[in-house]
């Protein structure tokens, strides 16, 4: 969050003439492209990472994480796009408020596993994690359109989104 909001201090820093006028212009414009590439990318799984029957630990770029299978709270479905491709992450997070972006095949077999289980154990009183429609039909947990939404509506928000943050960057510079 720190890197989209570095433009509008570094307009401060130009007012006061502490910098260059086009200083915020070209700062706001390098902070969009790293904070698309970098955000997402902080609680992404990378190999090496371990699985037991009840936590699926993975290093990340901020340091290892575990995650607890057993309470999971939310799985959410990420999408990202770069040349042409579609990536997708599911976001867990766990009962201790651990985050973990999960991408690979085998930890997305384990936390389907572990979704099955906590659907199951519902009926005993055991909270159930909230797990929505775009994750479920990635995990292939619930059949329909949910992903071809998500999709679209993950693509317009990214372009919208990034049109906008252009354009106040471009206008509070005076261009």
């Amino acid at each position: 969050m720190t890197v989209l909001l570095l433009p509008f201090g570094g307009y401060g820093l130009a007012g006061v003439g502490a910098v260059p006028e086009g200083t915020p212009i070209v700062i706001g414009l390098l902070s969009m492209i790293a904070s698309s590439v970098l955000l997402p990318a902080l609680c992404e799984e990378r190999a090496p990472f371990r699985h037991s029957s009840s936590h699926l630990t993975a290093r990340t770029l901020t340091g290892e994480r575990s995650v607890d299978l057993d309470r999971i709270t939310t799985v959410r479905l990420l999408t990202t796009f770069s040349y042409g491709s579609t990536y997708r992450t599911l976001l867990v997070r766990d009962a201790h408020g651990v985050r973990l972006g999960i991408t690979t095949a085998r930890s997305r077999r384990k936390l389907c596993r572990a979704i099955e289980r906590a659907d199951a154990n519902a009926t005993r009183g055991v909270p159930k994690p909230h797990v929505s429609r775009a994750a479920e039909a990635h995990l292939g947990l619930a059949p329909g359109r949910g992903l071809v939404v998500h999709t679209i509506l993950a693509f317009l928000l990214l372009t919208v989104s990034g049109s906008l943050y252009v354009v106040a960057v471009l206008r509070l510079g005076g261009l």
